[in-house]
């Protein structure tokens, strides 16, 4: 007979010590910072290429702008077509990803250990002289404006887009990388010429490689391949600033309805503009979020989809950002259903800073969630470049990943109590709601959000 007593949870044991591989750094004579970590698992090297300013560059008029410019970097260069340039990928079993997010556009290969060279050659070729040629450009925007038409039909998209502009407005953060249609549609290829010239210069940028060979022969290999890097000379500048100014002090509207007339759901955003990510508060902002929000067993998951039945899972999440980053809840809940479940959504933001705070098992659960499973994010090569890279974006020190665990361990119920009061304001929350508004309106004042106004979310 086992043993084992299964009629309850084993106890977590103690978190055993996490080591982050050393970090080299070199910056290059044109302004390139270059860091390198030896990662030896597996003959792959990844390198990542952080350009700080992602769509919060974007021009005012041209929402959109910085995503299509980096959308157009894999369409080709010196001539070569995109299919030309996806047989070199293949060819040296490569994965190359591009991402634009609201602060850095990132490029990213991974390759075998062997093609490092060539790797970061082609890296090199595609950020410093992509064709940006017509034709491309019309049809990558063709195929965008299509995608936004069709996002018209996807509730969670415009869920997305209405929360943004209510919190932020004209404020960098204040619309979706897409764009919109409008502006995609005023768009021209010299636009994206002159933002590509503006964007992507080496001062400011990293560039991080994780592979398998020394820290110093990954650093040689990026400094004889980027060091001729030479910025060029546009007609458009960019302020990679402008995600710290401030934001509006209050929503724009506490409670907005996008109407989605016969529609079975209404899509939810809740929450308010919260805190930059280099708060102090961070470790103890990420542990609020997953009691009451980041995992199955958190407070609005039980209430809302175990107890109530509204739903069939609620998440909550801190975006913190270079700048002042959203706190969201976001959720679907059935139409008849939209007010009782922002009621309970109201209810768990004011218990856990008020009457209801954390309790100690609820503490060593959600540290136990967060920390088990911590070290699985640094499995691979690519995992660990883009990590660092991301120390790069919000100027964390080298040792941040070690560190972090024994952080966390440091949370106390107080501090989780102190934040929660701090940065959950049901006075600066707004509430968005993407659904029937002819089956909601009546109820909507039970909220006590005021009146509610209609949003038309422009595509």
């Amino acid at each position: 007979m086992s043993p084992v007593d299964r009629s309850r949870l084993p106890q977590p044991g103690a978190d055993r010590p996490f080591h982050f591989p050393r970090i080299v750094t070199r910056t290059l004579p044109n302004g390139l910072e270059v860091r390198a970590v030896t990662h030896r698992a597996v003959p792959l090297v990844s390198m990542v290429l952080l350009v700080p300013g992602g769509s919060s560059v974007d021009p005012a008029d041209r929402h959109g702008l910085a995503s299509i410019t980096a959308g157009l970097l894999d369409e080709g260069s010196r001539g070569q077509s995109a299919l030309e340039v996806a047989d070199r990928v293949a060819r040296i079993g490569g994965d190359l990803d591009l991402d634009v997010g609201a602060d850095a556009v990132v490029v990213a290969l991974t390759t075998l250990d062997r093609f490092l060279e060539t790797g970061l050659a082609l890296v090199h070729e595609i950020v410093t002289e992509p064709n940006l040629a017509d034709d491309d450009f019309n049809r990558i925007r063709n195929l965008r404006i299509e995608r936004l038409r069709q996002m018209k039909d996807h509730a969670a998209a415009m869920a997305e887009r209405a929360f943004a502009r209510v919190l932020y407005g004209s404020h960098a953060y204040g619309h979706l990388a897409m764009g919109t249609e409008a502006a995609m549609t005023a768009m021209t290829v010299d636009d994206t010429r002159a933002l590509h010239a503006a964007l992507f210069v080496p001062a400011g940028s990293t560039l991080v490689i994780a592979g398998d060979r020394s820290e110093e022969a990954l650093l040689d290999a990026a400094s004889g391949t980027f060091a001729n890097w030479r910025p060029a000379a546009s007609a458009m500048a960019v302020d990679r600033g402008a995600a710290l100014a401030p934001p509006p002090p209050a929503p724009l509207v506490r409670l907005g309805v996008v109407p989605r007339p016969g529609a079975p759901q209404s899509e939810l955003r809740i929450g308010h503009v919260c805190a930059p990510r280099s708060t102090p508060d961070y470790h103890a902002l990420l542990t609020l979020n997953t009691m009451l929000g980041g995992q199955f067993v958190s407070r609005l998951n039980m209430n809302l989809r175990e107890d109530k039945g509204y739903t069939y899972g609620v998440r909550t999440g801190f975006d913190l950002r270079k700048g002042m980053g959203p706190f969201v809840v976001q959720t679907s809940v059935g139409t008849d259903v939209t007010v009782p479940a922002i009621i309970e959504v109201l209810k768990e933001l004011r218990d856990i800073a008020a009457t209801r705070p954390t309790t100690p098992d609820e503490l060593a659960l959600a540290r136990a969630t967060v920390s088990k499973g911590y070290p699985r994010g640094f499995e691979t090569a690519v995992q660990v470049a883009r990590s660092v890279a991301q120390l790069a974006l919000h100027g964390l020190p080298d040792s941040y990943f070690e560190d972090f665990i024994p952080r966390l361990s440091q949370v106390t119920e107080d501090e989780v109590s102190r934040v929660a009061q701090q940065y959950l304001s049901l006075d600066r929350l707004t509430a968005i709601i993407v659904g029937d508004v002819d089956k909601i309106a009546q109820s909507l004042p039970e909220l006590g959000l005021g009146p509610h106004q209609a949003l038309n979310t422009e595509f």
